[in-house]
């Protein structure tokens, strides 16, 4: 029996190394038989490595009193100093809750808003109508926010057009852009409908992808087209909506920008300053690099933390990212 044990004991790693090696030569050989689509993925992956995980090295900035001539190996290390006193900056929470303030909004509103136009555009039956509507709906996208916003400065502005039909109907004209309880809808409302034609485009794909078997039986069965949408479409979309809703919750609080900014205005800040303009402002003008990456790893961390709660409740539905 010592004998057969210690037989089995040396062909054990024997074993182990085979089957590595034979992984490791279907591997190879599966590279060989399919290098072109390896070559096509490689694009992607030289994208995430070099703007994704390269500039994660960065990070170690918000732990240093970070000087651009020593750089980031040579500036001093002052541990979590930057975040002490980020956290007991008053303006901070300002920043901050108008940035979840109007990321709740954006969240709320703005994410069933594609969803809702795709299930519309799926009822059109007229093909050319539906080419020239959605197409209406995608060309906003491809406009810069500098233009969107100029576009919504003069719609809204003393005299534009809001004003004018406000005239026509004897009502006091209304300086939308320069009061702060119109500012949030007019950030979210804008962002619709730059970004709600395109946002259309995964969910037609998932409506088309629906076996129209389905909604034969569903009409046998006396289902009306509301049934249909609430019985066979939605419940179809939902991985769809539920995936697209968890890559959205891992950016919660990054409203961009371009948007913000451009919609700003000196009598808005109160409500308008959110973490994207306090980093331009404080980073870029002021120079302080060291505070503005701890606030840049302060959104990874919260948009981290809150992928990870929300995937681990769609789980439950065995759905999820992972």
């Amino acid at each position: 029996m010592a004998q057969v044990y210690s037989g089995m004991e040396q062909n054990a790693p024997q074993s182990a190394a085979v089957k590595t090696k034979s992984r490791e030569n279907r591997y190879f050989t599966n590279m060989r038989k399919h290098w072109m689509l390896y070559l096509m993925a490689l694009p992607g992956v030289l994208y995430f490595i070099i703007f994704k995980y390269v500039p994660l090295g960065g990070s170690m900035i918000a732990f240093q009193n970070y000087q651009i001539m020593k750089g980031i190996f040579g500036s001093p290390w002052i541990g979590f100093d930057n975040f002490t006193f980020l956290f007991t900056y008053q303006d901070f929470y300002n920043v901050l809750r108008n940035t979840a303030v109007i990321a709740f909004y954006k969240l709320l509103f703005g994410f069933p808003a594609p969803i809702i136009l795709a299930v519309l555009f799926n009822e059109v039956r007229h093909m050319l109508a539906k080419r020239v509507m959605q197409s209406l709906f995608y060309l906003p996208h491809f406009l810069s926010w500098v233009v969107v916003g100029g576009i919504v400065f003069e719609l809204l502005s003393n005299k534009g057009v809001v004003n004018m039909f406000r005239g026509w109907m004897g009502l006091d004209s209304i300086l939308f852009m320069q009061q702060e309880r119109f500012f949030r809808p007019i950030v979210v409302l804008s962002g619709i409908w730059k970004e709600v034609g395109w946002g259309t485009i995964i969910y037609l794909a998932a409506i088309t992808g629906i076996n129209p078997n389905l909604y034969e039986a569903a009409v046998m069965d006396g289902a009306n087209r509301w049934k249909q949408t609430i019985h066979i479409t939605l419940p179809t979309m939902f991985p769809t909506i539920l995936t697209l809703f968890l890559l959205n919750i891992g950016n919660f609080l990054e409203l961009g920008f371009d948007q913000v900014y451009n919609l700003l205005t000196p009598m808005t800040y109160a409500v308008g300053d959110i973490i994207e303009t306090y980093v331009y402002r404080a980073g870029v003008l002021q120079g302080q690099y060291s505070v503005t990456t701890a606030i840049g790893l302060f959104q990874s961390v919260i948009g981290f933390a809150l992928l990870w709660i929300f995937n681990r409740l769609a789980r439950k539905t065995e759905q999820g990212l992972w």
